[in-house]
């Protein structure tokens, strides 16, 4: 079992230094856009809302198939592994060029859906671009994924996310442009990726569709789409509603202090793209429900000092004063910050939800993932029309606690009834009762008294003294954890 989480924990890190650099350097370009003239809180609020719609449109192009790629190739006979990845990238590029033409031929009414100005509208070519291309690349990336050449996948997405920096500041700074330059230098880093997958592509690639694999495929996808929908629905659903109900400059200060959740979305990312190839790949091991089980637990425990740290912390950083009195976040954003604690909570609540799925993937019950995500995208939705006219920008951060809350209970009953492991459930929820108080307190505090820096210490070492009274870790079982991912392999 220690071989086996050693495994996992040396592939989280590996596909860990391409998703931190590159959702860093991407973090980077948040104090950029909320300290240059020539980007407005509309603007950064109009930008944030296309991206947003963005995100549903690209899982619409993926429609699941790079889920069932995955499933299938796993279990294919190596004969078969030319046929299992030419079908899928082949269905998927057909479909998408048939996507992008029903796009085009919709403009009008979805430039006036997304609310894109006039003196923007540009920018939705450019957004039709980009989703084609990342489109065609998905499954060339999943296969380096299952293929386990994490570092091939890691410095490609390096290289994308430095050549999408670069091109940013460049045409920023020096051609002072506005957003547009954004989708510019999106266009073109996802360009560079589809170039450097065509070796990939070509040494996998047979020309031809395989009926009985497709069907397979797509029987397999087909459920997955409403709940891939639905899922990114909460995660950006938020957008729009607090566009609609309130300003381009509200929501602009409101996502440029949700971007902060990053270093929580940073740890889950990690370990969902080590996560799905891991326990397809160990599914079949003895002691395999035994491993699920320490996994969530360890995971638990990692993300809520991660949380800790960084609700008491992050506002330090974000207000810090670098570059002739500029902030990390612009000075006019920086009265949302109240917002990231519930961001983060929210994000590893879907870091559980991640740690759920296992079940539902080796049993094969994707059908319930449209009900799960659904009932997440439901509670999403109510609460931010219930909250944001109540407290504002703070019910549209605990529409999408709320929303990964319900997915993870939802799922883990599902996930129980039909692939059922013994978690250690005394620890779980002592730790999730001490989060949900910790987050709680955290508000009282802020909004009743001064969260002075010794407070903020009070309150961390409260927290750590109390993961060893509870019994949640002992000194000893954190000395063996370290021995264990120190030793050399």
């Amino acid at each position: 079992m220690i071989e086996k989480i050693k495994e996992l924990t040396k592939d989280t890190f590996i596909y860990g230094i391409s998703t931190i650099a590159g959702r860093f350097l991407g973090f980077l370009l948040i104090p950029f856009y909320t300290n240059v003239p020539s980007i407005t809180e509309s603007d950064f609020g109009i930008y944030s809302n296309i991206y947003a719609y963005m995100a549903l449109f690209v899982i619409i192009f993926i429609y699941g198939m790079d889920a069932a790629f995955m499933k299938y190739s796993s279990l294919a006979e190596v004969s078969d592994k030319k046929d299992n990845f030419s079908t899928p990238f082949l269905f998927v590029t057909i479909t998408s060029i048939v996507l992008c033409l029903l796009l085009l031929l919709g403009k009008n009414s979805l430039i006036s859906l997304m609310e894109i100005p006039g003196n923007y509208s540009n920018i939705y070519y450019y957004f039709i671009i980009i989703l084609f291309l990342d489109a065609v690349a998905i499954i060339p990336f999943a296969s380096l994924r299952l293929k386990r050449k994490a570092g091939k996948f890691t410095l490609i997405k390096l290289v994308n996310i430095i050549l999408n920096l670069g091109l940013n500041l460049f045409l920023i700074l020096k051609l002072k442009m506005g957003i547009e330059a954004i989708f510019i230098s999106n266009l073109a880093a996802s360009l560079f990726s589809l170039a450097v997958l065509i070796p990939e592509i070509f040494s996998n690639l047979k020309f031809r569709i395989d009926g009985p694999i497709i069907k397979k495929m797509l029987k397999f996808a087909f459920p997955y789409l409403p709940g891939a929908i639905a899922a990114m629905a909460v995660q950006v659903i938020d957008r729009p509603i607090v566009l609609a109900m309130t300003d381009a400059k509200t929501l602009g200060i409101y996502q440029a202090n949700y971007k902060l959740g990053i270093f929580m979305m940073l740890f889950v990312s990690m370990f969902h793209y080590a996560w799905q190839p891991f326990f397809l790949n160990n599914a079949k091991e003895e002691n395999a429900k035994d491993l699920f089980a320490k996994i969530l637990t360890l995971f638990l425990l990692a993300a809520s000092v991660i949380w800790i740290v960084l609700t008491l912390f992050v506002s330090d950083f974000a207000s810090w004063e670098v570059l002739n009195g500029k902030t990390i976040i612009g000075k006019n954003y920086l009265s949302g910050l109240y917002i990231v604690p519930a961001v983060l909570l929210g994000y590893l609540f879907h870091g559980l939800y991640v740690n759920f799925t296992a079940g539902i993937y080796i049993e094969e019950k994707t059908k319930f993932f449209p009900l799960v995500t659904g009932i997440g995208a439901v509670v999403n939705i109510l609460v931010n029309i219930l909250l944001i006219p109540i407290i504002g920008i703070l019910g549209a951060a605990l529409a999408t606690l709320f929303a990964y809350m319900a997915m993870s209970v939802s799922l883990f009953f599902i996930s129980q009834k039909y692939y059922e492991i013994k978690y250690e459930y005394d620890r779980i929820i002592k730790i999730l009762l001490l989060l949900i108080f910790s987050c709680g307190l955290y508000y009282f505090i802020h909004f009743n008294y001064e969260f002075t820096l010794p407070l903020k210490f009070i309150v961390l070492i409260g927290f750590t003294l109390a993961l060893f009274a509870l019994n949640i870790i002992s000194r000893q079982e954190l000395l063996r954890l370290i021995k264990i991912l120190l030793r050399k392999q």
